[in-house]
């Protein structure tokens, strides 16, 4: 159990700074758009939760934290800060583990860049959602010029391997935003550094949006 206990409190240390080293301000983005729609004691679904960094401001605001990810070790690491609403889960099997309507609030952060294709994703959240719900999510940003997918080599994923991820452009989001059931509130671009040196930089965008359809 002690050795459980260090590999989960190394994990958080290592995933955590090294986002603060980043720069990674996907979370604060998020919860910038967010804010001044929120109440305390909504419920928030945090889809592919990590280590909590994406929700943990809005715990902080008095929201319950309900939260998946296809990683144990990540789970447990939520489970070391006080997080305890929790489910093992694939973002890429659906229907994802909770009833239809039953939350206020869903927040994805630095998890679609993984999905060439968010359809299901949204669909997802819509059906989960109450009317009126928000949904708040991170994408990396696409320019015409550039390619739907990319690789990020070894030296940066610290998984001793490289990574494919994907850009979504701005039609492409907007067509699943209103696919969905969804109308857009707010937006805004920012900048991610894939790396602690900031060296390599990316173009990335966060939306909020309310669900129109539903009970």
């Amino acid at each position: 159990m002690e050795r459980r206990e260090k590999h989960i409190h190394t994990i958080v240390e290592t995933y955590d700074e090294e986002a603060e080293a980043a720069g990674w301000f996907g979370p604060e983005v998020a919860f910038g758009l967010t804010y001044k729609y929120i109440q305390p004691d909504q419920s928030l679904l945090d889809i592919g939760i990590g280590t909590g960094l994406g929700s943990v401001l809005f715990r902080k605001a008095g929201l319950k934290v309900f939260g998946m990810d296809v990683s144990q070790d990540m789970l447990d690491a939520c489970l070391s800060k006080g997080y305890t609403d929790l489910v093992l889960h694939d973002l890429r099997i659906m229907p994802y583990p909770y009833e239809s309507e039953t939350m206020d609030i869903a927040i994805c952060v630095g998890v679609m860049i993984f999905f060439s294709d968010l359809s299901s994703v949204f669909e997802e959240t819509a059906r989960i959602l109450r009317k009126g719900g928000l949904f708040v999510f991170v994408v990396a940003d696409r320019a015409e010029n550039e390619s739907h997918e990319f690789e990020v080599g070894a030296e940066h994923t610290k998984s001793g391997k490289s990574v494919t991820m994907f850009r979504h452009d701005v039609p492409q989001v907007e067509n699943w935003i209103e696919r969905s059931g969804f109308e857009l509130l707010r937006s805004l671009n920012f900048i991610v550094f894939m790396n602690p040196e900031k060296t390599i930089r990316m173009r990335a965008k966060a939306y909020l949006v309310k669900k129109t359809v539903g009970i």
